[in-house]
This record gives structure tokens, sequence and C-alpha cells, in this order.
């Protein structure tokens, strides 16, 4: 059981001011260093086989730690290969260390194109890594060595041992989602979710407001959910900023996860719903965005509705708009208004194109606008 479910299980029996502690977790520092080695073929031809150039020092976990490269390889066996190795420096001052680590060759644009890693080390004196890192012939001018310039990136966690953790920040989101309303009208299926279970995640969205939700149910009905919550422990109150969606459109998001149904005022809503029931792959309530707007289309909304089916790739919406314009009444309208022509042009292009296969008359006054 997780500290939160535990909290939250004595917080039932009555007590409401809870402090919790645990020891036996093990503590680690994280730290990344970045060893650049300028005019590196100039470097490689003057550096003997067996010969290594070394980065400055950097502290991580208590511990100074270097980089150390042999650019024609660590030994006779390693010619034409780069070899790397991460090395306690403070060893005779601050001991052994246990430590993973991952050395990475940067590309260009600063991403890691060759890497290699390792769980845990016990590092004394010595250093720990690869001889064979990379072949020499495998290294490219243009993706490798801008400027004739080699980066090399280090990511080392260090395990600092065993501590007592303090969960007071833990117990203060738990009692503030405790006493959080469910975020729409429950009943059914959603009541028992919400009774049984309490929430463990707060939504902050853009005007600053904050929900509460379940991991489980926004992880079962969207993947994209489901990859930010990744990040998060499952003992904890995850926290997710959600900062281009207003209130009423996540609550509407999270009505629909939970009891499968869009909220009853679904149509003065139903774009910006769209686009976020898009952008968690919610694809039954996207459908039901689609089917709202559709019914009311007209000439003053049918522009923006084909804009919006082609940013977010809306077929029945695209359909319902092509349709409504294919009407020659209601294009002339339409092309009638000061921009019409010029919103069609810039926000629905492809629709545009359809209409000049199948419309002459629009076609004569694109040419005449042109001129």
């Amino acid at each position: 059981m997780s500290t939160s479910a535990l909290l939250s299980a004595l917080r039932v029996g009555g007590r409401q001011k809870i402090s919790a502690s645990s020891f036996g977790a093990r503590a680690q520092a994280t730290g990344s260093h970045v060893f650049r080695i300028h005019r590196f073929t100039q470097v490689r031809e003057k550096v003997a086989n067996g010969a290594a150039i070394q980065s400055g020092t950097f502290g991580v976990g208590g511990h100074d730690w270097r980089v150390k490269c042999y650019p024609n390889g660590n030994a006779e066996e390693d010619r034409g290969c780069i070899s790397l190795f991460l090395q306690n420096a403070s060893h005779a001052k601050t001991g052994d260390a246990m430590a993973g680590y991952k050395l990475s060759i940067l590309d260009k644009s600063w991403k890691p194109s060759r890497t290699r890693s390792t769980d845990e080390h016990h590092f004394m004196g010595r250093g720990w890594g690869w001889d064979k890192f990379m072949k020499l012939e495998e290294l490219d001018k243009e993706k490798h060595l801008q400027d004739d310039c080699l980066s090399v990136l280090c990511d080392v966690t260090v395990d600092t041992g065993l501590r007592t953790e303090d969960y007071t920040d833990e117990v203060a989101a738990a009692e503030e989602l405790t006493k959080a309303p469910p975020p729409f009208p429950v009943h059914g299926i959603a009541e028992a979710i919400w009774n049984r279970q309490e929430p463990d995640v707060k939504i902050e969205v853009g005007d600053g407001q904050t929900l509460a939700a379940h991991r489980w149910v926004l992880e079962a009905g969207s993947p994209v959910f489901k990859a930010d919550l990744a990040l998060a422990p499952n003992d904890t109150v995850a926290e997710l900023r959600v900062g281009d969606m207003d209130a009423d459109v996540c609550k509407a998001l999270l009505r629909f996860m939970y009891t499968n149904s869009p909220p009853p005022e679904l149509e003065s809503m139903a774009g910006r719903l769209l686009v976020a029931a898009d952008r968690y792959e919610l694809e039954q309530l996207k459908l039901a965005c689609e089917e709202a707007l559709c019914k009311n289309i007209d000439t003053s909304s049918v522009t923006a509705a084909l804009a919006l089916a082609e940013r977010h790739g809306c077929t029945v919406l695209r359909k319902a708009g092509m349709r409504f314009l294919s009407s020659p009444g209601n294009l002339d309208v339409v092309l009638a208004s000061s921009d019409g022509l010029e919103k069609l042009k810039t926000s629905c292009p492809s629709a545009l194109l359809e209409l000049l296969d199948k419309k002459r008359p629009l076609n004569e006054q694109l040419i005449s606008t042109r001129v």
C-alpha cells in the first residue's frame, strides 16, 4: 500500500492531522557534464594510442568526477576507436562511490547520437567505461564534428545511501484533494468511483483552477494522459498543468472519461472541446463534437468549421462543410462577405482547391481577384 493510500485509510477513521515518515528509500543525486574537445582532428593526430585527454572535474553526490577520452583507443587492440571512461576523481578524499552513468556523443543539434549506459558500478580510483565506444570511421564531420569539435555528454546518478522521507507535502496534497468536489455532477458508476476511492491527480487548468481526478481513469481513457503521468511516482499525488484549456472544457473532458457521455452544454463548447478531445486522443468525444458542430453550420460558421476540420483531421465535419458550400446560394453568400474568400484561402486551402474543381464561378472570381 502506498503512503498516500495508508494516510487516506487512517483519515477515514477520524484522524485529520496526520504526518508520516519512512526509512529505507535510497537517496540519489544526479548531474550532467558536457566535455567539448575542440580541433578534434588535430588532437587525434597528436595524441598517441593509450594516451587520454580529460575533462575538468564536476561534482555529483558528494564526489568529484571527470570524463577521460582516448582519441585513438585505450590499448593496442582499441586502435581505430574512441575510448570513453568516467572516473571518480576525488576517491582519495571522498572514498568509494556507487553510481550509474551514461556517456553520449552529441550531434550538431546537441542530441545524443551514440549512447552507452550502465545502471550501477562500484567506483574506486579507477574509471569505468568502454574501450570501443565508437569507431573513428563512424564519426561524421557534418553530424558529429561541427567546427571540428567533439562534444561528449556525461549523465551521472550517485547512490547517496538510505534516507528518511518526510511526507508532509504529500499529506497536504492528499488533504486538499480529499476535500475537492467532483468536477462534474456524479451519478451511477462515476459516483461509485468517487465515493470508493479518493482522487490522486491534481489538474491545474489555464484559468488557475485546480480539478481533481483519478489516475487510473485518466490512464485507461487517454494514452496522452498515460504518458504525462508516467513520470509521476505512483505513491504520490500527481500534478498536471494544462495551460491551454479552461476549466469548463476540462470538466467536460473529465465527465466524458468517467461517464462516456458528453456534457449537456456540448453545442456551446463543441469547438473548444473538439480541440481538447483531439489532443488527448478521445476519438468518441471528438466525433460527438463534430456532429454537434455539423448541426449548426451556416454561412457565418462554415469557414471556421472547415478550418477546424483541416487542423484536427475531422472527416465528418469537413464533409458537412463541403456539402453546405456545394449549394450555390450558400457559396455566394460566403464569397460576398468582405473576407469570405480570403478566409477560405488561408484557413482551409484544401477545401478551396476542391471547390475550384467543382465551381467555375469561384474560379473566375479568384482570377479577377488576382488581377
